[in-house]
């Protein structure tokens, strides 16, 4: 299996700076090929958002680099792969909220990452930046750490009501914000011919399910210019429907 990956981010048209960061990669492993993405979203609301997020993207990708080949000589599991990332969650937590302490600032960051290696994938998730699986249909792999999620799931609110629900955009949890830390782990078997979307909020208010899967069906998606040129597309279009965030995706498509 190999991989074709591209990466989209835009400023939006309110904010002064982007608060997002993202990593996107193809590694050459003793294990074959893989793909790893890292996305962070820097809380909109809070001081130096940008500083969490691109601290965390490094973090993740000071992992790939360091770690990531000694686990190829152990072997990967998904215990292994679950404690180096919470290790890097809890760790750059601590940094995070030091930092914004001795500031006198606030900041945090969401982040959702994905490792894909030939037999198995792997997702971590804090906050509400999201994953997605498109190959026949369109499936979110993980789940938003965020009030309105949990009250959908306690039968409080309908998805229709979460929509308009003024707690719609409050986190559960950030880096860098929050006393303790508890992430979402997601493993699954990849499919080939298929894509892989990580995205930001920003990236999928202002926007449908059905088009985001028109855009990005994998028999469309023949190489890195397409992704990038329908990524922009869609883009384009949260900014015209006036969405207020900064907005990015990264997408790796299997084959």
């Amino acid at each position: 299996m190999d991989f074709i990956i591209s990466a989209n981010t835009d400023i939006g048209i309110t904010k002064d700076t982007n608060q997002d960061g993202l990593s996107i990669k193809v590694l050459n492993t003793p294990y074959g090929k893989m793909s790893f993405a890292v996305l962070c979203d820097g809380m909109g609301g809070l001081s130096k958002g940008e500083v969490a997020s691109t601290t965390v993207v490094s973090a993740f990708n000071d992992w790939v680099y360091n770690e990531l080949p000694a686990l190829c000589k152990t072997g990967i599991t998904d215990s292994a792969i679950r404690n180096q990332w919470e290790n890097i969650i809890f760790k750059q937590n601590r940094i995070i909220s030091t930092y914004g302490a001795s500031q006198g600032v606030r900041l945090g960051t969401t982040v959702v990452v994905m490792l894909i290696t030939q037999t198995r994938f792997y997702i971590m998730n804090i906050g509400d930046s999201r994953a997605y699986e498109i190959s026949d249909t369109i499936h979110q792999l993980t789940e938003d750490q965020t009030v309105v999620a949990r009250e959908i799931k306690l039968g409080k609110l309908t998805p229709e009501e979460a929509k308009t629900d003024p707690r719609r955009n409050v986190l559960l949890q950030c880096i860098g914000a929050s006393d303790n830390i508890y992430p979402d782990m997601f493993f699954g078997d990849p499919k080939k011919n298929a894509v892989y979307m990580l995205c930001s909020d920003g990236f999928r208010h202002e926007i449908t399910s059905d088009e985001i899967y028109e855009k990005f069906q994998p028999d469309i998606l023949a190489n890195t210019d397409i992704m990038c040129e329908k990524a922009e597309q869609l883009i384009e279009l949260n900014k015209q429907r006036s969405e207020q965030d900064n907005i990015s995706v990264a997408l790796i498509k299997t084959i």
